[in-house]
C-alpha cells in the first residue's frame, strides 16, 4: 500500500559511496532531511494567516566529502547518471541536468551571498520519502543538500537562512514561485513537535505534537493535477477583491486573516457577492483553527484537533471549493472509519493528497476500507503511508 518502493538504510550509504567513489582521506558524512505535512492552516499563507506543519519521519539522505580539486559530482543510489561541475561554475537552469538544477540552485544562491567553497565535493543521495506524494520531496532535497554543504565547509548560515537559500533557490533559479512554508519546516522542525508559522514575517513557535497511539496517514489521490495553478490564481484574486472590499468600507486591516471570526461576522455584508464572500470566510475561519489546533495539541486534545481537520475539510470543499472527488472521497471515508479522529485535503487541492489521525491498532483496516471505497468511486488506486513526526535536517553519520 505504500508510496515508496523497499525503504533504504542509510547506514549503508558509505559503502555505497566508496563504492561509487574510491577512497580519499576525506570524511563522508551522511545528513538527514525530513517530508512535512501541513496539519492545518490550508490556503491562508497569502492572506496574512498562519500555517501548522510539522516534519515526518520520512527522510531524504545526502552523504558529501570533500575533494582535492574543484569539481562537483552528483550520483543518486536509485536513479541512474552521474551530474559533474565545477565550483567556479556560474550554475544556469538546465532541463537535462533534472534533480541537479536543485543542488545547482541551491550553489547558484550560496554564492551569490559571498560564499566561497574551498575545495569541490563528491554526493551520493537516496530518498524514502515519497516523490509526488505531496510531501514536499523537492524542499527536503534543497535544504538537505543545503545543510550538508553548510555544515561540510563551515559556512555560517543558520536554519532559517537554510529554508530561504531553498526557496530563493525556486525563485530564481527553477523559475517556480512557491511559499517558504515547506523550507521553513524541513529546516527548523523538531520531532514530537508541530510548528505555527506566519509565513508573512517568519516568526514561528513549537507546540507539543505528542500523538500517543495515533498514526498520521498520507493518502494520495494519485491525480494528475492540470487545474490547481490557474484556479490557485482564481482564488487569490478574489480574496484581495474581498479585502479591498473591506478596506473601502473603512475595515483597517491589510490582511483578511487579521479578522478575529467575530469581526468578520460583524463586516461580511459589505462583500455582497456570495462567492467572494465565501471565499473571504474560509480564511477568516481557517486561520481561527489554526491558532484552536496549537491550542487543542498543548491540551493533548487530540479529539479536538481531529474535529478541526474535519472542520477544515468541510470548508475546503463549500467555502473555498478546492478539492473536488478525488480529495472528498479519500477525506469523508476517512472520517466514517473507526479509529480516526479526523481528515481533511493538505496542500492545494484539486488533486495531490489528504491526511489522516488514525489509531495505529486500527490503520490496517483503514487504509483497506478508504482504498476500496476510493477504487469504488474514483475508478484507480489511492497511495497510502504511514508516519510520525521527525527532525528537521540533521547530521545523520
Amino acid at each position: 500500500m505504500g508510496l515508496t518502493s523497499k525503504e533504504y538504510d542509510p547506514k549503508d550509504l558509505p559503502a555505497e559511496f566508496l563504492k561509487t567513489y574510491g577512497k580519499n582521506d576525506n570524511e563522508i558524512r551522511v545528513y538527514a532531511s525530513p517530508a512535512r505535512i501541513n496539519i492545518i492552516g490550508e490556503h491562508i499563507d497569502y492572506n496574512g494567516g498562519k500555517v501548522f506543519p510539522a516534519a515526518i519521519d520520512r527522510y531524504l539522505y545526502v552523504a558529501i566529502r570533500k575533494r582535492a580539486d574543484s569539481k562537483i559530482i552528483y550520483n543518486d543510489v536509485r536513479f541512474p547518471g552521474t551530474y559533474e561541475f565545477d565550483i567556479n561554475d556560474n550554475f544556469t537552469f538546465d532541463k537535462k541536468n533534472d534533480y541537479a538544477n536543485y543542488l545547482n540552485g541551491i550553489l547558484s544562491q550560496i554564492k551569490a551571498q559571498g560564499y566561497r567553497l574551498d575545495s569541490g565535493f563528491e554526493i551520493l543521495m537516496v530518498s524514502n520519502v515519497p516523490a509526488g506524494g505531496g510531501i514536499s520531496s523537492s524542499s527536503a532535497l534543497e535544504c538537505g543538500f543545503a545543510y550538508a554543504v553548510i555544515d561540510t565547509f563551515g559556512l555560517k548560515i543558520d536554519r532559517v537562512e537554510i529554508a530561504k537559500l531553498g526557496q530563493m533557490s525556486e525563485h530564481n533559479f527553477m523559475g517556480v514561485n512557491c511559499g517558504i512554508m515547506d523550507q521553513f519546516i524541513i529546516a527548523t522542525g523538531k520531532k514530537n513537535t508541530a510548528e505555527m508559522l506566519d509565513c508573512a514575517t517568519l516568526e514561528y513557535e513549537y507546540a507539543p505534537l505528542e500523538l500517543g497511539d495515533y498514526r498520521f496517514v498520507v493518502m494520495n489521490t494519485n491525480k494528475v493535477r492540470k487545474l490547481s495553478d490557474s484556479k490557485y490564481n482564481e482564488r487569490r484574486s478574489q480574496c484581495e477583491e474581498a479585502l479591498k472590499i473591506l478596506q473601502n468600507n473603512g475595515v483597517d486591516i491589510k490582511a483578511l486573516c487579521e479578522l478575529t471570526s467575530a469581526k468578520w461576522e460583524e463586516v461580511k455584508h459589505f462583500v455582497s457577492d456570495e462567492i467572494i464572500q465565501k471565499r473571504a470566510k474560509h480564511c477568516v475561519y481557517e486561520n481561527q483553527r489554526v491558532l484552536d489546533a496549537v491550542l487543542a495539541l498543548k491540551a493533548g486534545d487530540l479529539k479536538k484537533l481531529g474535529s478541526l481537520l474535519n472542520e477544515s475539510h468541510a470548508s475546503l470543499k463549500n467555502d473555498y471549493e478546492v478539492t473536488g472527488l478525488e480529495l472528498d472521497t479519500l477525506a469523508e471515508t476517512s472520517q466514517k472509519q473507526p479509529g480516526c479522529l479526523g481528515a481533511r485535503m493538505t496542500g492545494a487541492g484539486f488533486g495531490g493528497c489528504a491526511i489522516a489521525l488514525v489509531h495505529k491498532d486500527n490503520v490496517d483496516g483503514f487504509i483497506e476500507n478508504v482504498q476500496k471505497e476510493y477504487t469504488a468511486r474514483v475508478g484507480y488506486s489511492a497511495g497510502f503511508f504511514v508516519c510520525s513526526s521527525g527532525d528537521g535536517v540533521s547530521r545523520f553519520l
